[in-house]
């Protein structure tokens, strides 16, 4: 019972901010600025981008739920506010205001404390379900880093 009271609020917040992000993005992948750009060959279609998040927020949230219940701390939900503010601000500042240089030190920013999680905190038993959000957040991170030398 007290693994669902906190995973709920955390199932909620990481999926709030993906929808967060995905209205600060405007209109984003579909824009014409975005589809104009030379974009890296391995970029995904638009479909796995969902599917992804879907799995890497469900993942993320059962791992922060343990984390939590291990260490209830104030660091804690410090490290994950930063994250929360670090995926939500990407979408805006690399869609909305198409600032690819800010955007790709944004997502560097968010990769390193997305590991932080991994290799800090390694204690948890579930700390392997960090690796889909580690694994995207580097495919993520290349195609922005693409994006930005070859635009």
């Amino acid at each position: 019972m007290q693994f669902i009271k906190v995973f709920i609020p955390f199932l909620i917040l990481n999926f709030g901010a993906l929808g967060i992000g995905r209205w600060l993005m405007n209109n984003g992948p579909q824009s014409e600025w975005y589809t104009n750009l030379n974009q890296a060959p391995w970029t995904p279609p638009g479909w796995v981008f969902g599917a992804a998040w879907t799995i890497i927020m469900i993942c993320f949230s059962i791992y922060m739920t343990q984390l939590y219940l291990k260490i209830p701390s104030k660091e804690i939900i410090t490290l994950f506010s930063i994250q929360f503010i670090l995926n939500v601000m990407w979408n805006y500042v690399f869609f909305n205001q198409h600032q690819i240089a800010l955007g790709l030190l944004v997502i560097v920013l968010l990769t390193i404390l997305v590991c932080y999680f991994f290799f800090k905190f390694n204690s948890v038993s579930t700390r392997y379900l960090v690796l889909p959000y580690m694994i995207w957040l580097c495919i993520a991170t290349s195609l922005n880093a693409y994006i930005f030398i070859h635009n």
